[in-house]
């Protein structure tokens, strides 16, 4: 097997995840880009898409709360191609109780190719990249076949 090209399209499929000291942070990001996420398919992890879609009236598809399996479900969902963009607000405070779990979604993320934001001035960034409102191709690295060199 070879590198592969994925397509991502015009509207983006984000994940919005936030730690408990960061909702409010990622909240107010939200709230300050509603018009321009609107225009996306949200996802979250529970307590996170719960809370963006009651506060913003946001559509938000929502899995398990992260310390449930909800940062797992995200990670799977990268893999299998539903979502293709992440803004993850952390907390690089205080120790996680998923702490692996947080690291496997970040390896992920990194496996598959996809823009991931950590922080607001990221996410900003990435939001009003002339790339957000445009088709893009992901390349998907083949590591087993670098492996086997």
């Amino acid at each position: 097997m070879a590198d592969k090209r994925i397509k991502m399209d015009k509207r983006k499929k984000i994940a919005l995840i936030a730690h408990d000291n960061r909702k409010v942070d990622l909240l107010h990001w939200v709230k300050e880009n509603k018009e321009m996420l609107s225009k996306h398919i949200l996802y979250g992890t529970g307590t996170t898409g719960s809370m963006v879609e009651k506060e913003t009236g946001l559509s938000v598809i929502t899995f398990n709360s992260g310390p449930l399996g909800g940062d797992q479900q995200i990670g799977a969902r990268i893999v299998e191609g539903e979502i293709d963009f992440m803004i993850f607000y952390w907390d690089p405070l205080s120790a996680q109780p998923h702490d692996p779990d947080v690291k496997a979604l970040l390896r992920i993320a990194v496996l598959y190719d996809i823009p991931v934001a950590n922080n607001r001035a990221t996410a900003d960034f990435l939001l009003t990249s002339s790339l957000m409102n445009k088709e893009y191709e992901r390349l998907i690295i083949d590591y087993k076949q670098r492996l086997e060199l």
